[in-house]
């Protein structure tokens, strides 16, 4: 019991920390974490199985948030269309849609862990975003 109310207490303190749940009045207030961590708690319920948070099976997302199925589908889409080039450092923009299933598993992880090093995917704009910060 103590290490799910500890997984909780970390969860909610992370999407409060890193998942823009701070309002711009400034840090929330205790009351204002607890109301979250309880609509959070009505919404979702921990798989013991999958060691994953999970959507009840009676409740619906938020409108516009896009399921986990839609967000790897995105993610796989754009490795589809792009390379990681090891010289340059960078990811190169192919001339049409590869077939990932010619790549060795080994590559087709290696690019993904790439990717999710330089990209992550922003709920707001329902799209994956650089995690490099621009250079100006």
């Amino acid at each position: 019991m103590k290490t799910k109310f500890g997984i909780t207490l970390l969860l909610v303190s992370t999407l409060a920390t890193f998942g823009g749940l701070a309002h711009a009045d400034g840090p929330l207030t205790r009351e204002q974490v607890k109301m979250d961590r309880d609509t959070f708690l009505k919404l979702m319920h921990w798989d013991e199985l999958t060691g994953q948070w999970t959507l009840k099976s009676n409740m619906e997302p938020p409108k516009g948030v896009k399921s986990r199925s839609e967000v790897l589908a995105m993610r796989d889409d754009w490795l589809r269309m792009h390379t990681f080039d090891e010289p340059t450092g960078s990811w190169v923009t192919m001339g049409a849609a590869r077939d990932m299933s010619k790549l060795t598993r080994e590559q087709v992880n290696m690019e993904t862990v790439r990717f999710l090093m330089m990209y992550r995917f922003d709920e707001a704009k329902s799209e994956w975003v650089s995690k490099l910060m621009p250079m100006h």
